[in-house]
């Protein structure tokens, strides 16, 4: 058995395995004995054995085999991935760390050799004794952890940046196709693999897209480049048929090892649906009867079987064994040698799913999204043989009906519930450089801190069938380690180094110094009562705050941070014991007394335990208010006209707003009270409202009805890039209606782009119109997504044009955002800092803009964690008083939107402050609306 190429031999033949062939031959004597003995048997004298008899044997034999490592598994010296030409010779030893392990902490050193772990704890000098070429790197107290395992990517079949004919992930060839094979499909030159790697990610199961109900084969690979650069060679423990060019009956005749696992992808509700224009009904029946004819070619295989190991050939009768390469990935599901890996959100599908999987007999891996599973925990019990995993994202939700009743407490309450909970990236959905982000966000609405962990490590890895050699740090295990900066679950938490079969996968870089409260894991909130509410309500609970026109005092404040005149946010510490007074949403005093100002009035009373005050956030570039389901077209405002090439002018989106939405509500709920929205998708005059105001009419609903002038240029769109400039240079000459507002310089100008080359077009642009214009004013420049913003950093201060970036962790998605800076631990400096450094005005937004600004809608309620993570990323060049600019007052300056700093909205947290995992937002002050919203 050769090993596929550019990889060594799994490991040594086992003593079984060696004597394989003489008890095949030995079997074939028993066979016909009883032809010698018992003449008058009743299997006939004349009937001859067939051919490739022992052929016949083996593969029925190993029918019976369950998948799983060799025995001689973890005897194995070297890796079957080490990879010598890549310095996989190298020792590597990583002293005094913390080490999570997959299950616990500990303590101590860990120790690469060849690809393998060889030790775990405390390693002596004199152990390596012989062990030339050894690297040692001290970690100083810092996290190791196992490689981050992602169990849903679609990486390499949906490669970045995004080009034509490069995108393998869906067939559009029929609801039921098991018989196709991700690995097929698998781009090599994929920008997002080093990515993924800089955020710790080891191992992926690269899974085919869900257009399909059965949509085909899934394999998981390891994420580091190999020396012959194939897509085989990328594979973890790929099905030996794969390697041998055999289909998955055939069998090595020189060993009956045990198969390895093979996953396969299947998918309910919408999608299917959608593609094909059926409905839930039809997408069963294509499981079932799909399964209904692999039933019957396993019956046939087994039948077949039955008669070969009881001797009786003549009920064979020269017939070669049945099989169809179609079904046979379907027969090894019922054969339970196949992950079962499900997309299904809603409580029918994962009812319906259930009843297939116990109908056919088969176990189910995991639920993928099923936004719904933590309502129905008893149904996934269910399931036949155990109940799946749940494999989920933290809080992306609400973009489509299916994932309306999501829940950011879902992966608490599965956990409470016994139930496996896995958080997965569905890469390029949430890109999955950032997966541990999810595993944070997660543990933040109360999944404990080992559970978070396990979430994104040993738990993926064990339902993917290769808990056996990654997602631990165990003696044995591959050396795919994670060497952290700050404790993981911290937000901003980056790799130092990372480790695939023991190969360094990141530039050295000197370790600096690490605070001891940042390797400690985060204290989070407690949020019991609101993931009971939830379940009470069937994933609906109302989030309407309650409101309050009188006295409220919020007591024992720590800190409190400030809107100054000139924008900026300042900070002042105040003691323990701190009381703030508000009435009718203005602050009358602050001062350490507990008791009423005057002693008269009803006083309604919040302990802060050390909270903080801060501005409100606010939002921009999102499809906020337009829309309540991206997906769905009756929540939605609709298609706006481009106001580039609109006759009727550019259309305001405060005409089409929408209140009360749940979006809105859970954006309030997190400290984002207040959102800029422009139409969409090609942009008009936007309006900032407020997210808690339950109607346009009602007081200070409406913060400011005109506030920018916004319009879209990118090389996706129709006409071409110089068509689009040359349409906005004629908008601003010729000046009329809204466009005169721009060129008199009263209204901003904001351009949704992304490419350098464009944005460098529109500066040129600014300085010829300018000298053009009547008047000569100068015109107010945004540029909004920015992703190549960084190589024109100096040019854009010079001009006076700020930037909101958007999303805030760029991406290479498309060709115009191709030259990302990528930031830590690949580049010294990202995007913000390096805006930031040369004096360029930033704001935040978040994930999405322009076509993906409706997607967007979801992710504003993460304002407080996208600045956070600014400010962590930062090494200390942004504060948190600066990165609270950037999500609050730098957006509203960058999009014209006049704001007193005394007539804000205030947040109040609980606990810690808002970008702090500490801090529980209680309260709002809107001195606008004249209220105090208590959450």
């Amino acid at each position: 058995m050769k090993p596929f190429p550019g990889q060594d031999a799994p490991g040594r033949p086992t003593q079984k395995t060696r004597l394989l062939p003489f008890l095949t031959l030995a079997l074939l004597a028993l066979a016909v004995l009883p032809l010698t003995l018992f003449p008058f048997s009743s299997v006939s004298l004349t009937s001859p054995l067939p051919p490739h008899a022992s052929s016949i044997l083996a593969k029925c034999q190993a029918l019976q085999l369950t998948p799983g490592p060799d025995d001689s598994f973890y005897k194995r010296k070297h890796s079957d991935r080490w990879d010598r030409a890549l310095g996989g010779q190298k020792r590597v030893l990583v002293k005094n760390a913390r080490i999570w392990d997959g299950e616990r902490e500990r303590r101590g050193d860990v120790l690469m050799v060849k690809g393998v772990i060889r030790a775990v704890g405390r390693v002596k000098m004199e152990d390596l004794e012989g062990m030339k070429d050894t690297e040692v790197l001290d970690a100083r107290g810092r996290w190791v952890t196992p490689g981050i395992v992602d169990l849903h990517s679609h990486l390499a079949v949906e490669p970045q940046p995004a080009l034509s004919g490069a995108s393998d992930g869906n067939s559009f060839h029929g609801p039921v196709l098991p018989w196709l094979r991700s690995i097929d499909g698998l781009n090599t030159h994929d920008d997002a693999y080093r990515l993924s790697v800089s955020g710790g990610v080891t191992t992926s199961l690269i899974l085919p897209g869900s257009a399909n109900a059965i949509g085909g084969q899934a394999f998981p690979i390891k994420l580091r480049p190999t020396s012959e650069r194939s897509p085989t060679s990328m594979l973890v423990e790929p099905p030996y048929d794969l390697l041998a060019g055999m289909n998955a009956t055939e069998q090595d005749m020189h060993g009956s090892r045990r198969p390895r696992w093979r996953h396969i992808k299947h998918a309910c509700g919408e999608n299917p649906s959608r593609v094909y224009s059926q409905t839930r009904m039809d997408t069963v029946w294509n499981f079932r009867q799909a399964y209904s004819q692999a039933r019957a070619l396993k019956s046939a295989q087994d039948a077949y079987c039955t008669a070969a190991l009881s001797n009786d050939w003549h009920a064979i009768n020269n017939k070669p064994f049945p099989e169809d390469l179609k079904w046979e990935a379907l027969v090894d599901v019922l054969r339970g040698r196949v992950k079962v890996q499900t997309h299904c959100y809603e409580a029918v599908d994962i009812d319906d799913f259930v009843r297939l999987s116990n109908e056919f007999q088969f176990p189910v891996a995991a639920f993928h999204h099923a936004h719904e599973a933590y309502l129905v925990p008893d149904v996934l019990k269910r399931a036949y043989g155990h109940a799946p995993a749940i494999a989920m994202f933290a809080t992306f939700s609400r973009y489509k009906r299916e994932a309306y009743r999501h829940s950011e407490f879902a992966p608490k309450v599965l956990a409470g519930e016994g139930v496996d909970v896995v958080m997965k990236s569905d890469h390029p959905g949430i890109i999955s450089r950032y997966l541990l982000h999810e595993a944070q966000q997660a543990h933040f609405w109360g999944l404990s801190a080992d559970g978070a962990l396990k979430s994104v490590t040993s738990t993926p890895a064990r339902v993917m069938g290769l808990g056996h050699r990654v997602g631990y740090v165990r003696e044995g295990y591959d050396a795919d380690l994670v060497l952290w900066d700050t404790h993981p679950l911290n937000i901003g938490a980056t790799p130092v180094q990372v480790w695939i079969d023991g190969i360094a996968q990141l530039p050295a870089r000197p370790l600096g110094r690490t605070e001891p409260d940042s390797l400690a894991p985060p204290r989070t909130p407690n949020f019991d009562k609101e993931a009971q509410r939830t379940m009470e309500y069937d994933g609906l609970p109302p989030l309407e705050p309650r409101r309050v026109f009188g006295r409220v005092m919020f007591t024992n404040v720590s800190s409190v941070f400030s809107r100054m005149e000139n924008g900026t946010i300042g900070v002042r510490e105040v003691r323990r014991g701190e009381v703030v007074v508000v009435e009718k949403g203005r602050i009358v005093s602050i001062d350490a007394r507990n008791e009423d100002e005057d002693g008269s009035g009803e006083v309604e009373v919040v302990d802060l335990e050390g909270g903080s005050l801060g501005p409100a956030l606010v939002s921009a570039g999102s499809g906020m208010g337009l829309a309540e389901i991206a997906m769905e077209g009756s929540t939605a405002d609709g298609v706006a006209g481009d106001p580039l090439f609109s006759e009727t002018g550019a259309v305001r989106a405060v005409d089409g707003l929408q209140f009360g939405t749940r979006n809105a509500l859970l954006a309030y709920r997190s400290g984002v009270t207040t959102a800029i929205t422009a139409p969409v998708p090609y942009g008009g005059v936007s309006t900032a409202f407020s997210l808690g105001a339950r109607h346009m009419l009602e007081k200070g609903a409406v913060v400011q009805e005109r506030a920018a002038l916004h319009v879209w240029i990118g090389h996706a769109g129709v006409p071409s890039v110089s068509t689009q400039v040359e349409a906005l240079r004629k908008r601003i000459l010729t000046a009329k209606g809204e466009w005169k507002t721009v060129t008199e310089g009263e209204t901003t100008l904001v351009v949704e782009t992304h490419s350098a080359d464009v944005i460098a077009s529109l500066l040129f642009l600014k300085k010829e119109v300018e000298g053009k214009v009547r008047g000569g004013g100068k015109i107010k420049l945004t540029i909004m997504g920015a992703s190549e913003a960084h190589l024109l950093a100096s040019e854009l201060a010079d001009a006076g044009v700020g930037v909101i970036v958007a999303p805030v962790r760029p991406q290479p998605y498309e060709w115009e955002r191709r030259r990302v800076l990528p930031g830590p631990p690949l580049t010294k400096d990202d995007l913000i800092g390096t805006l930031f450094k040369a004096g360029v005005t930033v704001g935040i937004a978040p994930q999405g803009v322009s076509g993906e600004r409706m997607m967007s809608t979801w992710a504003v309620r993460n304002a407080r964690f996208d600045a956070a993570w600014v400010a962590a990323a930062s090494g200390g060049l942004i504060s948190k008083s600066d990165a609270l600019a950037m999500a609050s007052s730098n957006i509203e300056k960058l999009l014209g939107v006049t704001a007193e700093p005394w007539y804000g909205d205030i947040v109040i947290t609980q606990g810690g402050d808002l970008l702090s995992f500490k801090g529980k937002v209680v309260a709002v002050i809107s001195p606008r609306r004249g209220l105090v919203d208590l959450l």
